[in-house]
Order: structure tokens, then sequence, then C-alpha cells
């Protein structure tokens, strides 16, 4: 069990970075119905470079299930409640909030329980 920590805040990044991008592609593969540009036109470079982007978003479906089961291990391990697992699991659902949630967690974790976050 001291392994779940580091391989917990590697998951979280990884979801992380993950979905930024995968927001992105989002963003550059869609963005065109909403910003009428001639840049964002439909068949313009940006969009067709979201459309090869697309396999992100399954990348990331199969690390956030990693992901999933590590942050339930994790929060069991620690024992905390109901409500602060489902922010851990949330957090890797908003682009960006992961990356609070994971520095929360690292502190958390250090206060409360340091034999769970040795690195």
């Amino acid at each position: 069990m001291t392994k779940l920590f580091p391989v917990y805040r590697v998951l979280a990044l990884v979801v992380g970075v993950l979905l930024l991008v995968g927001t992105l592609d989002a963003l550059l593969k869609y963005g065109h119905h909403i910003i009428a540009a001639d840049s964002w036109a439909v068949g313009s470079d940006l969009q067709q470079f979201g459309e090869d982007f697309a396999w992100i978003w399954m990348f990331h479906g199969f690390i956030y299930i990693a992901y999933v089961v590590v942050a339930f291990l994790l929060s069991t391990a620690a024992r905390w409640s109901l409500p602060q697992l489902a922010l851990l699991l949330i957090a890797g659902l908003v682009p960006g909030l992961i990356f609070w949630v994971e520095h929360r967690v690292a502190a958390r974790l250090r206060e409360e329980h340091p034999e769970l976050a040795r690195t």
C-alpha cells in the first residue's frame, strides 16, 4: 500500500493532461459551430487537427478507470468520507480541477497519514 500514493499522483497528472488535451481537441473539432471565423470554417486545418486527436478521449477513458480504482483504494486506506471520494472522482472529469485536487490530497495525506504519503 505504500506505493499507492505515487501511483495516484502519476495517474492524476496523466488524466489531467489528457483531459486538457481532449478539451482542446473538442474545441478545435466543434469550435467552428460556435465561432464564425474563416480559420474555424468546416474542413479547416484546425478542425482536421481536432479530428486527428479524437483518440485522446478513448485513452483518457482507460486511464481514468485506473485512476478511479487507485483513488478508491487510497481514500479507503486513508478512511476518507464518501464526499471526499466523490471529489476525487469528479476531478478527473472537469478540466483543470484534478491538479488542484491532487495538490490538496497530497497535503492532506502528508498531514493526516504520513505513512501513506511516502514516495
